[in-house]
């Protein structure tokens, strides 16, 4: 059971990665006005429009939809890295160990932020959503700064992911704040 577990993690992080490094992915034919407006606000364009339309969800999201999805992508990933740093951990060596048990409580604190952000969604509270993606990006950054140097890349590639996918969700809070 746990080798099947294991397993279907490894995979779904895979899929993960292939739908966001994969250009044909996403359809850029095809960009609705709301996602063009978001992305062209982000520092990566395709990346952008590539996260977003891996979730079948988004030609047809409003900004609140839109919003839902940027959030579930990043917590997905935030969640995924956190598993992935925590099988890590349970093989590592005790040089790699302080890395990792410093990158795992980064991320326990980017999925934190993230589920406080989306239950604050989910209450239509929207002051705080752009603050808590950054503190989550901020999380993923603390972690890239530990494991500099180290040959922990997936979880560096990882973390870049996640501070392009929390950024996304800050412009898409401030479209709510007007800020």
């Amino acid at each position: 059971m746990i080798k099947h577990h294991s397993f279907c993690f490894f995979l779904y992080l895979m899929l993960f990665i292939f739908i966001l490094i994969h250009p044909s992915c996403a359809s850029t034919k095809n960009v609705t006005k709301l996602v063009d407006e978001v992305c062209a606000k982000a520092s990566n364009y395709s990346f952008c429009i590539e996260s977003l339309y891996s979730d079948p969800q988004t030609p047809k999201s409003d900004t609140y939809g839109l919003a839902y999805v940027a959030f579930r992508l990043a917590y997905l990933n935030a969640t995924s890295t956190r598993d992935y740093i925590e099988k890590l951990l349970k093989k590592a060596n005790s040089s790699n160990r302080m890395h990792l048990q410093k990158c795992d409580s980064d991320y326990k604190k980017a999925v934190s932020a993230i589920e406080t952000a989306y239950n604050d969604l989910n209450s239509e509270t929207f002051f705080e959503l752009a603050d808590l993606a950054g503190d989550a990006s901020h999380a993923a950054e603390d972690c890239q700064a530990t494991i500099k140097g180290t040959h922990h890349s997936m979880i560096h590639f990882l973390s870049d992911s996640l501070k392009g996918l929390c950024e996304i969700c800050v412009v898409i809070s401030k479209l709510f704040t007007g800020s």
